[in-house]
C-alpha cells in the first residue's frame, strides 16, 4: 500500500469513530428522554387512577340520554 491509501484509510477510520461517538451520544440522550417520559406517564396513570377511585360512580339519572 502506498502512503496515500493509508492516509485515506486513517481519515475514514477517524471519521467513522467520530460519527460513532456522536451517534452514541444521541442514543444516550434519547434513552434519558424516554426514561423521563416513562416516569411522567406512570405518574399520570397514578393520578388518573386516584381520580377515578375518588369519584363516585354516576347514577343512571345523572347520565344523558344517547340522543343528546
Amino acid at each position: 500500500m502506498d502512503t496515500g491509501s493509508i492516509e485515506r484509510i486513517e481519515t475514514r477510520i477517524a471519521y467513522l469513530e467520530r460519527a460513532n461517538a456522536e451517534l452514541s451520544d444521541v442514543v444516550f440522550r434519547q434513552h434519558r428522554d424516554i426514561e423521563a417520559l416513562r416516569e411522567r406517564i406512570a405518574a399520570l396513570a397514578l393520578r388518573m387512577q386516584a381520580r377515578d377511585t375518588d369519584l363516585p360512580a354516576p347514577s343512571p339519572q345523572d347520565e344523558r340520554p344517547p340522543h343528546y
